[in-house]
């Protein structure tokens, strides 16, 4: 039985190396990745999978502080994603979206509820105008709820954190019939036409 081993060049990028990078780049706080548009120096072993979880050359991530270390290099291109440096950007696969929505609060502020999220990787997230909840539907119509985090980054919101926000819902008008959905920051989620359920 021959086992696969990923030949590196000297020059070809390593998720150490990329590691390395990151935690120079986060000193100063969030790595400011939207402003890097480095050369593509080729693609990294590395795949998140729809659970959330990171793997490198087929094995897990088990450091999450390295997971949130590497989550915080990501960048999306078109379909693509990409860990980014100054001078360096590697693809990644990712199986759906590259963050999970891991349980979320409900606060009502006597003006508005807000919905606050946390993710897998430690972002706390207020669903607003700029970071909407979408809902998708698998080809068996089994609902795909997402959170937009930041930079066209997205999480899967997780199944029980799915089912409290569908305990939350109202109905309203929505593209000319009645949709449940949700209310944070003064806008509407939408989740299922009423005629639907």
């Amino acid at each position: 039985m021959t086992h696969h081993k990923e030949t590196v060049s000297a020059n070809a990028p390593s998720a150490d190396g990329l590691a390395d990078a990151a935690r120079r780049a986060a000193r100063k706080g969030p790595p400011p990745v939207h402003l890097w548009d480095p050369p593509f120096c080729g693609d990294l072993d590395m795949e998140i999978r729809t659970d959330g979880s990171w793997f490198y050359l087929g094995t897990p991530i088990g450091r999450p502080a390295l997971v949130r270390l590497f989550a915080s290099i990501l960048k999306k291109e078109g379909d693509a994603y990409f860990l980014v440096t100054p001078v360096e950007k590697v693809g990644i696969r990712v199986q759906d979206a590259p963050f999970v929505a891991v349980d979320f609060d409900a606060q009502d502020t006597g003006e508005a509820q807000v919905l606050r999220f946390e993710t897998n990787v430690g972002d706390q997230v207020v669903a607003d105008a700029d970071h909407a909840i979408r809902v998708e539907r698998s080809a068996d119509g089994t609902p795909r709820p997402y959170l937009h985090v930041r930079r066209e980054l997205e999480a899967r919101i997780d199944r029980k954190s799915f089912y409290r926000l569908v305990d939350l819902a109202v109905e309203r008008p929505h593209k000319g019939e009645d949709w449940l959905g949700v209310l944070s920051s003064g806008q509407f989620f939408p989740i299922a036409p009423v005629s639907e359920l």
